[in-house]
This record gives structure tokens, sequence and C-alpha cells, in this order.
């Protein structure tokens, strides 16, 4: 049975002043907050999270994340091969270790694990309630697949408009990106779990925020500052220490706890973890994670768009940062799409060069590589990168290594497959000295294209099921954000006798990055508000292009960030077609802001002392 629901009437939203004292003890002591912890970051995060986060400390609510932009093509393929497979899988043993305490303590469960069959993965989440003898209320909250009806939705491409009708393109997944007003009335419908398929990352908090505190769908500003809740924790122990430039101040890397967040009714929160769990929750590792896959200011999602640049971070205790400030604004009037179509095919050989005349090395085998398969142009993709860490007088045989990766992609499998590989191998003794590659031959894999689209939303209503009965819950319908306040870059705060050195910008820096399709981010942050003024006026996009030759053909865009002493840019094209497809050896950047941070800049020779102790590997 289904019935609709239609969206709550909308009120005047009034920002709520709370009173100081009141305001302040619940940032110390957590008072009058709701309680959301994480516990996956992707498909394949710790399993042991989940339990972890469960029995370390008192929680309301246990989100995980688990959809990637690649994991929907990869729960594609999963299916292909085996039926009854497009979820995260690794959800159900964490759900069996943890199931009898949630139901005890009354701790709710969201997850996007349901990924393409979240109706699938509620069935087997009841099996394994049943067999552990417990009745939990499990709901799905779907309509997020557009698969079956993308022919009539009229989807154009989210980068420059052009219909999907118009590629010739055949859409293997097409899945909208919906908000928290699903999760929410399955939650106020008595849900104990509740299993999603694509919902934003951050919905997994907003939708447990606004059901405890009954907010309506404008109030911009408390819904901002959930959204930007569910950004900092989606990825698991990124906010408590994990993939941190500044690392070694991280204790208990080893192991570090998950984060949680006390929202509090007015929408700001404090980050913290479980007591006695390693990692580190600092000013820093907030930061760190508010700059990963970020754009321009403006953080857009189907329920709200929140104001990256009015976020005010504090440290207020030992593992507790509190974040308040966000401002909101209506959500964009479109809903964005994870379209995926199929590629083609891909298959690469890594020979390895030892020694003397490396490039002469590479040269000879390509030429005999390319003669041996008929040539390089039959392919309708080939790319041959030359990658070196030999050294000269060699310390060790690995030493005196280099790798040239020849990577090729084509619709046809068999030009790529098998025969392309054994024909490499087949050169091992027939060519350069040294001869040997990393990999035996091996067939061709088909790759996923990702191709990001835009649909109306009031086509696009979550279904929510519950006990039975689906209810329509209709998207957010809004639009239009307010003007943009022009951004003061402050002096860059030494004079123009002061002495100047070249080092490492990671001396006074730190950096986060990833991928965004076929895009990539890289925010900096200086670890000195003082020295913001200097960043901005150093890191533009020529300075970018110059310290990172790969984006020097591309659109990049800089935005400032003097809340959080930072800049971001946004690299258009880095990554080719996403990384699905990408034969890049970090085909989601990860990797690039620690580059970045490697690369040389010109800073007064005062502030190199104030850095501190210097890392490893300086020059």
């Amino acid at each position: 049975m289904m019935v609709s629901r239609p969206a709550a009437e909308p009120s005047v939203a009034e920002d709520t002043v709370a009173d100081g004292m009141a305001r302040l003890r619940a940032i110390v002591e957590g008072v009058g907050v709701v309680r959301i912890a994480n516990c996956s970051g992707f498909y394949g995060d710790r399993l042991s999270a989940a339990r972890e986060m469960i029995e370390g400390g008192p929680i309301d609510y246990l989100t995980g994340d688990y959809l990637a932009e690649l994991t929907m093509a990869l729960l594609w393929r999963a299916n292909q091969g085996r039926p009854g497979v497009g979820y995260a899988r690794t959800f159900l043993t964490q759900i069996e270790e943890i199931l009898g305490s949630c139901l005890d303590r009354g701790i709710k469960v969201v997850v996007n694990a349901g990924g393409l069959d979240p109706h699938g993965l509620r069935a087997e989440v009841e099996n394994v309630a049943e067999r552990l003898g417990l009745s939990p209320v499990v709901a799905t909250v779907a309509g997020d697949d557009l698969i079956e009806q993308i022919g009539d939705l009229d989807l154009v491409s989210f980068i420059d408009g052009t219909p999907l009708s118009r590629t010739g393109m055949e859409a293997i997944t097409a899945n909208a990106y919906l908000g928290c007003w699903g999760i929410v009335e399955a939650l106020s419908a008595g849900a104990d779990i509740v299993v999603t398929g694509r919902v934003t990352d951050a919905a997994l908090v907003m939708g447990p925020a606004a059901h405890h505190f009954g907010w309506s769908r404008d109030q911009w500003n408390p819904l901002a500052g959930a959204l930007v809740a569910g950004h900092v924790i989606e990825c698991g122990p990124q906010a408590t220490g994990g993939n941190y430039s500044f690392f070694s101040d991280v204790p208990g890397l080893d192991h570090p706890g998950f984060p949680l967040v006390e929202v509090a009714a007015d929408g700001s929160f404090v980050v913290t973890k479980h007591p006695g769990t390693g990692g580190l929750v600092s000013v820093e590792t907030v930061t760190a994670q508010l700059l990963y896959e970020i754009g321009s200011h403006r953080y857009l999602s189907p329920d709200v768009t929140a104001r990256f640049d009015t976020i005010s971070l504090d440290q207020v205790g030992d593992d507790r940062v509190s974040v308040s400030g966000v401002r909101g604004e209506p959500p964009p009037p479109a809903l964005k799409v994870a379209v995926n179509y199929l590629g083609g095919y891909r298959n690469r050989v890594t020979f390895v060069l030892t020694g003397l005349d490396i490039e002469e090395k590479a040269a000879v085998v390509e030429e005999a590589l390319w003669a041996a398969v008929g040539g390089r142009g039959q392919f309708g993709e080939a790319e041959v990168d030359l990658v070196r860490w030999d050294r000269p007088d060699p310390d060790s045989n690995e030493d005196a290594m280099a790798h040239l990766r020849v990577s090729i992609k084509d619709p046809d499998p068999a030009r790529v497959g098998r025969r392309f590989t054994s024909a490499a191998v087949g050169l091992a003794l027939a060519n350069y000295p040294g001869f040997f590659t990393t990999d035996p031959p091996a067939d061709a894999s088909p790759y996923a294209v990702y191709w990001p689209a835009l649909v109306d939303p009031a086509r696009v209503p979550a279904l929510v099921t519950v006990d039975g009965t689906t209810i329509e819950v209709p998207s957010t319908v809004a639009g239009g954000t307010g003007e943009m306040a022009e951004v003061l870059i402050p002096e860059p705060a030494w004079s123009d006798d002061e002495p100047t050195e070249f080092v490492p910008l990671g001396w006074l820096a730190g950096a986060r990055s990833g991928d965004k399709g076929g895009d990539a981010n890289v925010g900096v942050w200086v670890r000195r508000p003082e020295w913001f003024g200097w960043l901005a006026s150093t890191l533009t996009v020529e300075r970018l292009r110059s310290l990172v030759p790969e984006a020097a053909e591309l659109e990049v865009e800089r935005y400032l960030f003097p809340n959080l002493s930072a800049v971001n840019f946004v690299l258009h094209g880095l990554l080719g077609e996403g990384v699905a497809s990408s034969t890049r050896i970090d085909p989601q950047a990860k990797s690039l802001g620690e580059y970045l941070r490697a690369r040389l800049v010109e800073v007064p020779t005062g502030w190199v002392r104030q850095t501190g102790t210097q890392p490893s590997g300086t020059i």
C-alpha cells in the first residue's frame, strides 16, 4: 500500500538566540544535544567500528556511509555475476554484532548500505534479526534509482547542460541524491533501522537531527549546521586524525576512534570521539575534513545550502571541537543524479626498468610492444607513463628501479584482453636487460564512466517503506541564494626587507585533497591565522599551476576561507572521466595535497623557526 505524504508547510524560520550560560553548558557537557556517531566512511571500512561505537560510550544514533561515487558502478558489476548482491554486505556482519545492544539502549541505526537494492538488504537484516530472536522495525528509503524511467526524465549534464538523450550513452546506473526527509519520515514511523539507497552522505546525520528536534523544511540555519556535521563525520576517522598532514601529532593512529557529533537544537555541534580511543579531534583535524571534496563557499544539498565561509571552530576541551555560526540558504533548484555508463574495457602492463639507461630501455620496449600488438593507433585510448624513483649509486636493488606503465582502453574486450598483456610478457627474453613485469597476463576489465546529471526534484520523491506501507515523501523544491560578501585578503604580515628562504609548503600548511567526478580539489590551511594573508597572496591560481604542472592547462578555481585560514582549489578535468575509468596512478587525487605540500615556496626565515620541529625528509 502506498500513501502520499505532503511536504511540511513551511513556516517563517526564526533564528533562536540561546541563553549564553546554557549554550556554554551544552558545549562543554553535551547537555540538550543528540549524539550521532559514524561507523563507516566507505564500503570496506573497519568492520569492528560499529561495535566500538556502541560499546564505547553513549550515543543516540549510529550512522554509516558506504556509497562513494564509484560504489554504485562496483555494485552493478558485482550484481552482474551474482544477482542479489547490490548492497553493502559488510553491514550485515556489523548489524549482527550490535543489534541486541541497539534495541536494549534505544539506539537507532541509519545507513545508506542499501546501494542498488535497499529492499534486498532490509530483507537480509530481518533474517539476521530473526536468527537472533529479535524484532526490530526495519524501514527502507528508496526512490533514488531512476534507471527504469531514465528515458522519461530529461536528464541534463551537471557540467554543461547537455541532455542525456544526445550523448548516445547507455546508462547502467542512475541514482538521484535524495535528502534527509525520507529518513525523518522513517524515524517518525518508529523505525529502529533505516536502510537507504543513494542519499547524500550528510543526510544520514541531518535526518536524525531534524527528526529529534522537529525542524521544519525551511529552518535553513539549523539544517545547514547539521549538513556540516554530516560532512565532518561522513568519512569516519578522517575527522579524528586519519589522512591528516601532521600525522605525527596524532596519538594512537594505529587504531583511531571513529567520530561522533553532539548536535544542539540550533544546529551547532561539537565533534568528538569516545574516551580512551586513539586519534585526535582538534581544530585542524576538523578543518582538514571540512576542506575535503568541496568546491565553493556554498556546499549544496537537496535540503539546504550551507555557507562554509560562515563556519566558526573552537577547541572547547580535549578532543572536543565546537562548530557554530553556520548560515544556511535554500537548496538549489535541481537534484544531482549519479549516472554511470559502460565506457568500454581496459588493461595495463607495467614494465620494471632497472639501473642505467632508463629512458632508452623505456623507448625500446615501448616500440617493441606496439609492433607486437599491431600498433598503438588501433586502441581507443593508450597512455604511457614512465614513473621514476631510481637513484644514482643505488643502495638496494629496488632503489635502481623505475616503472613504465602502459594502459589501454577500447570498446572491444578482445582487443585489450589477454592478447595484449601476453604480447608484452612475450618480450621477456628479447628486449631490454633485466626485463620483468609486475603482474602476469590479465584479461580486460570493464570500466564505468561517471556522468553527473541534474533532474527536477519534484519528479523524484523518496519512497519510505515501513511495516508494508510505502509513503511518498516529496523532495524539497526551492531555489535562490543570497549575495556573497567580498572576501578581504589581509596583508601578508612581513616587511619587504625581512630575509626569506625556500622551504616546503608543508612546513607551514596542511592539505587535504579528493575527487569529484573528473575534477579534483585540494584545500590548504595554514597552522597560524596570522599566516593566512601570506597564503592567500602567495598561493594563487597561477602559482598552483606552476607548483602542480599537471594542472598547467586546466581550468582552476580558487576560493578563500579566512574563517578556516584556508584556500580551496578545484582542478577541473584532472581526473579525466572520473575514478572508475581513470588510468592515473592516483585516480582519486588522494595524494594531491601531500604532493603540493612537498613543493618549495618562499617564506620569511623567522616563520620557519616558528614551525617548531621540522618534518623528516626536509631539505
